[in-house]
């Protein structure tokens, strides 16, 4: 009896053991008593913002662009494409102009610059600006279902980066959304964002910049944990008492 005694000791200690494990898949934790970074309405107003690491698409035409569908036939309508990477101290090497620093810069304020810097060397010259490589990456709140999103949208928000990727997952809680930005701080922003009631709204709105990350916290299920945590354990147990009784019997 004994050893059916300590077993049982033995089990329910590598039970409690299991539990310290639960949700060890869950990224991204917070504390309680975590301080969010204050959601300021400007996130929603904002236009996206060059940064070093963006690859641009960079389109210059002549004069103003015009007849641009006839400019691969045409010699006296110059037009020059472009895709370059902003270094990470923000400029990037252009031809002709050599480095100019374009992060900080809306995609309209590096154009309105770039049509300044190539006046000198074309006439009336229009240019075009696209990020090429923008992308978030969204946790839908499914377990370790995660997405990499691409953007071709300049001013895309958390809303439409969520809509995007299937919507939040059935196991997501939609009242527990988190942007997470690394502004080049040690420290990320962490924002939080209650997107299950129409209240929301002005915070889906946020628009998302490169490289952030869309976490929508799963939805913790404690019964079918215990099951897959304890079912293991209930049949060391059985199989232990089943041969202790033989060993017994013998």
């Amino acid at each position: 009896m004994r050893f059916i005694h300590y077993s049982l000791i033995l089990l329910v200690a590598i039970s409690f053991t299991s539990c310290k494990i639960f949700r060890s898949n869950l990224m991204l934790k917070t504390p309680k008593d975590y301080t969010y970074d204050k959601l300021a309405d400007s996130l929603t107003k904002q236009d996206y913002r060059i940064e070093g690491n963006d690859v641009l698409q960079v389109r210059i035409f002549s004069n103003d662009g015009f007849k641009i569908i006839d400019l691969a036939n045409t010699a006296a309508n110059f037009r020059l494409d472009l895709d370059y990477i902003v270094d990470r101290d923000g400029t990037t090497k252009l031809p002709l102009t050599g480095k100019v620093k374009l992060a900080g810069l809306t995609i309209r304020e590096a154009e309105v610059y770039l049509e300044e810097v190539y006046d000198k060397f074309y006439v009336k010259p229009y240019v075009t600006v696209k990020v090429t490589n923008k992308r978030v990456i969204v946790f839908p709140g499914n377990g370790g279902v995660a997405k990499v999103l691409s953007l071709t949208n300049n001013n895309t928000t958390v809303i439409e980066a969520l809509a995007l990727t299937g919507g939040v997952a059935e196991d997501g809680k939609a009242y527990k959304v988190k942007l997470i930005r690394n502004d080049g701080t040690p420290k990320p922003k962490v924002y939080l964002m209650d997107l299950s009631k129409i209240d929301g709204i002005a915070a889906g709105n946020s628009v998302v910049l490169a490289n952030d990350i869309i976490y929508v916290e799963p939805r913790y299920r404690l019964a079918k944990t215990l099951v897959s945590e304890i079912a293991p354990i209930i049949s060391l147990l059985t199989s232990t008492i089943l041969i202790y009784t033989l060993f017994v019997k013998k």
